[in-house]
């Protein structure tokens, strides 16, 4: 396995070495007063180092390879930043490395400096082959810690969503209505189809469908048609009276349908079929469709869920599959399962971004209340956590999880996670 330079920063940075009297490969004496700061943007690794080479004081950058050539391979003898580098940090040292000027950049060899129970530990987490890198030993780790991971995913994943929502937001021109339609139309995709959806959500904004939301038969007409469902011959009358409604409605607003073969199907159960999600979100928009002041005033989970049943799907879908298409009576509603979906990342979203772009702290801790009260999503990857030993309590657990395995432990970047950090640290692990 090739060392992973993230292993090496962290090493440095908290002078995790096995012995206090340094020495440059050149014999220089070294002391090591400040290790400087973690620099996220380009150039050197470390900034504002403080170090004492052979008697002298130094102060500037410090830069850390797993391989000294890795200096040329980046170009850095090219780049007049890398001057002001007052020490070369390497595992192996297999080039000579000057500055532009052709000075010698002092260098400190990691290779016997590092506890081997701690290298065969990390080694142990990056070499594993299991979904995340700690699957064998997170059952282990401190409660405390994992709940401190756990707490500080879910936030990071609630900022992550924000962030991306004012996206959204400013495409919008701040209109928050449109904002949250689109934002519900792409998540009854419910991850499988959210392109087609918000594709959907596009053409058919919350004010046109607003025109029409006392008609059942004209909203279902806009979302089929435009979902490209009406297309063809149909036997059924329910398919023909749509198909003659969108005819009118398509002329009238210059519509143009979506390929039907962006919708997936494959490997679906008939309640999971997009044209049951459109059905059902032609429920939700008929009458009193949800909107950011209903949100507002849902002080409690049970007001939210009824917000988003909707009660009038058309029967057709009783028994039918798809246009024509006979099947198992199924149920209409959507689940609660769907429901808590639909508010973890619709609702929850919202309030969080809106208490922070209005200044509400209590709006904003109301969508992380949310979260603590629905119960813990179930999915492929929450899953694997949970057979690993891991307790998820909510929600705001599994979507701690799924902020975990996207940004950490899919790119094995253990060493910027508690958990990661105490196992390669921790004395009797493993």
């Amino acid at each position: 396995m090739r060392l992973n330079e993230d292993f090496l920063h962290y090493i440095w940075q908290y002078r995790l070495l096995t012995r206090l009297d340094l020495y440059c490969t050149d014999g220089a004496k070294l002391e090591i007063i400040d290790t400087g700061s973690p620099n996220t943007h380009a150039g050197p690794d470390f900034s504002s180092a403080r170090l004492r080479i052979a008697g002298t004081l130094w102060a500037g950058n410090v830069e850390i390879h797993v391989k000294a050539s890795e200096w040329l391979l980046h170009h850095h003898q090219q780049d007049r930043l890398y001057d002001t580098v007052i020490l070369h940090v390497v595992y192996e040292d297999d080039a000579v490395i000057c500055r532009t000027d052709g000075s010698l950049i002092p260098v400190l060899l990691l290779k016997d400096l590092i506890p081997d129970d701690m290298l065969q530990r990390y080694r142990s987490l990056l070499d594993g082959r299991s979904f995340f890198p700690c699957a064998g030993q997170i059952s282990q780790a401190d409660p405390a810690i994992i709940r401190k991971v756990l707490d500080t995913m879910a936030a990071e994943r609630l900022a992550e969503k924000s962030a991306e929502l004012e996206v959204l937001m400013v495409k919008n021109k701040y209109n928050w209505n449109e904002t949250f339609h689109q934002l519900l139309i792409r998540n009854f995709g419910f991850k499988v189809n959210t392109i087609p959806f918000e594709l959907l959500a596009a053409e058919l904004p919350a004010t046109l469908l607003g025109r029409h939301r006392n008609q059942a038969l004209q909203i279902e007409a806009l979302l089929f048609g435009q979902a490209g469902f009406l297309e063809g011959d149909f036997v059924d009358s329910y398919p023909r009276q749509l198909q003659a409604e969108y005819v009118f409605l398509r002329k009238k607003y210059q519509l143009v349908p979506l390929d039907p073969s962006l919708w997936k199907f494959l490997r679906m159960h008939p309640q999971n079929f997009p044209v049951l999600r459109i059905a059902q979100l032609a429920g939700m928009l008929t009458g009193n469709t949800p909107a950011i002041p209903d949100i507002l005033a849902a002080g409690k989970l049970p007001s939210l869920i009824s917000l988003f049943t909707p009660v009038s799907v058309h029967p057709y879908w009783k028994d039918h599959s798809h246009f024509d298409k006979i099947c198992k009576p199924m149920e209409l509603r959507l689940g609660r399962k769907s429901v808590d979906i639909l508010i973890i990342n619709v609702v929850c979203v919202i309030l969080y971004h809106y208490g922070g772009y209005f200044g509400i702290p209590e709006i904003r801790q109301r969508s992380v209340s949310f979260l603590k009260s629905i119960p813990a999503e179930d999915n492929g990857v929450v899953r694997k956590y949970k057979a690993a030993g891991l307790k998820l309590k909510s929600a705001s657990d599994s979507q701690a999880i799924l902020q975990l395995h996207k940004n950490y432990c899919a790119t094995k970047k253990c060493l910027n996670c508690a958990v990661g950090i105490d196992i390669v640290t921790k004395r009797d692990s493993i």
